[in-house]
């Protein structure tokens, strides 16, 4: 509707150009003016308040070419070159006369004053109230038509004199330059309605686009917090219906994943039980066998508890609050020192983040575990690339194969350098980049010539 009101509202504006602009006034010049110019004379002066057309232009050509090759004039063009001929005191064949008549606003006005299409109608001789008249069957003193019966030419035309040589006199009016005074009016008249209907319609295209617009934004918070609220949009009903379906879409997803955390923390609570019935009946075994799977077990059990520790973070629902990364980076690194670690933190200038604050410690806690137990050290650089704040952790370990670089990141899985040292189930890296996706960002790692980098990106708020 808001684009058929903008449509409508420009068509009227153009039909009332057309209706109430004054049409442009076509040129008029008696027959008396056309002759003096075929005969090279000077424009005879107007009566005061007549409309002043500029002189006709003059020019000789060895051949007549009719204008649109019009060849052969209609039955008006032959009475008008009749009747200039008369004038000339030539024989009629050297005469021609093309008339293209006037606008057709003005067609209509010369009917009201005896023209028709701007053609004169004249009464001739003969019975009847309705006979025509030949206005040049009584010419005046000197051999000229009287001042009343002047037959006009209006708009545009030619009219040519051949003359004793074959040449040909050719007169038309001058060709009007560009704009001319209709044209600028025409052209202020579009101005001015261009500048009433283009605010009208960014207003209307702003209140169709905010909503897509709003859209686009929700969409991006759902993949940066999947634990958003529901979204609710105004606008047109296209736009509800769409916001309707993501909404849809929102929960389901939310529920596939909280069905699928949910069975997965079931299952590895309920393997405790069985374990503990196991670790009870191991007691009256032999001592061999008790040393031998006692370490399964303990294992098992610690598997466990890993699973349900990253299952209950996942699915733990905290507030996003816009906190400094680098002071984030900065409790990691002092808590990694405390232990022993070799760690350090290039300075750089402070990016803000909405994140949740423990989440982050635990991804960056991860990495930088990992950068010092298998890498002997932790070198950690925060820039910023484009929208996205980056985070470089590198160590100076032997680094990885190229096949296992994101093969590491599946839960349970363990490098062969992880598996020669004790502790550990395989959920660091699993934890970390699950962490980054929920924030909307990534980990990846890259082999480089001191050792292993871990690559953290994470997307700066829109508008920072």
């Amino acid at each position: 509707m808001l684009l058929l009101l903008t449509l409508a509202a420009a068509q009227l504006m153009t039909v009332a150009v057309v209706l109430l602009m004054q049409p442009p006034r076509p040129s008029i010049y008696r027959l008396t003016e056309v002759a003096d110019a075929l005969r090279g004379r000077p424009a005879a002066a107007r009566p005061e308040g007549a409309s002043r057309d500029p002189p006709l232009a003059r020019s000789v050509a060895a051949t007549f070419n009719p204008p649109s090759g019009r060849n052969d004039p209609g039955g008006h063009d032959r009475e008008t070159a009749r009747a200039l001929a008369q004038l000339l005191n030539v024989a009629p064949d050297r005469v021609r006369v093309i008339e293209d008549g006037p606008p057709f606003p003005y067609s209509i006005r010369f009917r009201d004053h005896g023209f028709a299409d701007g053609k004169p109608r004249f009464r001739t001789a003969g019975p009847g109230p309705g006979a025509r008249k030949d206005p040049f069957a009584d010419r005046g003193p000197g051999g000229r038509p009287p001042d009343d019966f002047q037959r006009p030419l209006l708009g545009s035309f030619t009219a040519a004199l051949r003359q004793v040589d074959g040449s040909w006199v050719v007169v038309r009016p001058p060709p009007e330059g560009f704009p001319n005074p209709w044209q600028k009016r025409i052209l202020i008249w579009l101005a001015g309605c261009l500048l009433v209907v283009a605010p009208a319609g960014y207003l209307f295209a702003r209140r169709i686009t905010a909503p897509l617009r709003a859209f686009a934004r929700a969409a991006e918070r759902l993949g940066r917090d999947p634990g958003l609220p529901a979204m609710s949009l105004s606008g047109p009903a296209e736009i509800g219906a769409a916001a309707q379906a993501f909404n849809e879409m929102q929960a389901r997803l939310a529920r596939y994943v909280e069905d699928r955390t949910a069975m997965v923390g079931a299952i590895s609570h309920d393997l405790r039980t069985p374990l503990a019935r196991m670790r009870f009946k191991l007691e009256s075994a032999p001592d061999a066998l008790k040393g031998s799977l006692g370490g399964d077990i303990d294992q098992m059990e610690a598997m466990i508890s890993a699973v349900l520790s990253f299952i209950r973070d996942a699915s733990a629902v905290r507030d996003r609050r816009r906190l400094d990364l680098l002071s984030v980076l900065e409790v990691v690194a002092d808590d990694a020192e405390l232990l022993g670690g070799d760690v350090s933190v290039e300075t750089g200038a402070p990016l803000i983040l909405e994140a949740d604050a423990l989440a982050l410690q635990r991804l960056f806690a991860n990495l930088v575990d990992n950068a010092v137990k298998y890498g002997g050290q932790a070198r950690i650089r925060l820039t910023r690339e484009g929208d996205e704040a980056v985070v470089r952790i590198a160590d100076a370990g032997p680094g990885l194969p190229p096949g296992e670089l994101e093969r590491v990141f599946q839960p349970f899985y363990r490098a062969e350098a992880a598996r020669t040292l004790e502790g550990g189930v395989g959920l660091g890296l699993a934890a970390a980049r699950s962490i980054a996706r929920a924030h909307g960002g990534d980990v990846s790692l890259l082999n480089g010539p001191g050792g292993l980098t871990a690559i953290v990106r994470l997307p700066l708020p829109q508008g920072d």
